[in-house]
């Protein structure tokens, strides 16, 4: 009895329990350097990255200042030269109209004066008003995947919602093609060397950035206008947009319509006809 009570009471003996604790005793220092040497060189590191740390964080320190200086001044630069560039085009814009009172002059006397405005509205050179109507084009309120029967074709974009420099392409070609006189997106005049184009997200008219919503002012025949692109394939192109990836459109027939001059008509190529026509 006196044996099988001292095997319950001690079901390890002395030596397992001896190398249970020796082992814990070499597990708890096996993680500390052993030696003088070991020791020294982990301070050393611990020194070292120490260091680093605070000569990166000074030089942050110091170089701060100089950061928010340069940024100040490149700041400044922008709204110099965005002063300048305004002031140019204000002074363009008073030539421009000293030209064109001085070519009305000069052809009425020789009855060309009906011919010049003519010319002018057509050239995109001159304002312009009358009937017409207004397309409001804008982005989606939220980004789609899109859906079947993609009118797109091609996929420039991640977000489908956003209105592509090839979607005012087509809207601006149908409301040509639908008998529109004259042609202005967000007050920018288009004319027969006007390009519409993409940079990054934004769309450019003339290398000029527009932000939408896109407000396309178009002179003609406003309800006729209206339905003849409403009919259309460019038409049906922005419906399309609007059922697939909810982009906003919008369309109205205006009584008074009015469109600045182009900012630059530049002839560099064609010229003046001299040869008569024979019967």
């Amino acid at each position: 009895m006196s044996l099988l009570t001292n095997v319950m009471d001690h079901s390890l003996d002395d030596g397992y329990a001896e190398a249970a604790a020796r082992k814990g005793t070499e597990e708890g220092e096996a993680g500390q350097p052993r030696t003088v040497r070991a020791r020294l060189g982990l301070a050393a590191g611990l020194v070292l990255a120490g260091l680093v740390v605070t000569v990166g964080a000074a030089q942050a320190r110091v170089a701060a200042p100089t950061v928010a200086k340069e940024r100040e001044e490149l700041i400044d630069r922008i709204q110099r030269e965005t002063a300048a560039a305004d002031k140019l085009e204000s002074t363009v814009d008073t030539l421009r109209d000293d030209v064109s009172a001085r070519q009305r002059a000069a052809l009425k006397q020789n009855g060309g004066d009906d011919r010049a405005d003519l010319v002018g509205i057509l050239s995109g050179a001159v304002a312009v008003h009358g009937p017409g109507m207004k397309l409001v084009v804008n982005d989606a309120r939220e980004a789609s995947s899109g859906g079947n029967g993609n009118p797109r074709q091609t996929s420039g974009f991640s977000d489908t919602g956003r209105v592509r420099d090839r979607d005012m392409q087509r809207a601006v070609n149908g409301l040509w093609e639908s008998g529109a006189e004259a042609i202005a997106i967000n007050g920018q005049r288009l004319t027969a060397l006007s390009a519409i184009r993409a940079a990054g997200d934004a769309i450019l008219v003339d290398n000029r950035p527009l932000v939408p919503p896109y407000t396309v002012l178009a002179v003609g025949d406003g309800d006729r206008l209206s339905t003849r692109f409403q009919d259309s394939a460019d038409g049906l192109y922005l419906h399309a947009l609007r059922e697939n990836y909810g982009i906003r459109t919008s369309i109205s027939v205006e009584h008074d319509v009015r469109l600045p001059a182009a900012p630059s008509v530049i002839v560099r190529t064609a010229q003046p006809s001299t040869e008569k026509g024979t019967s």
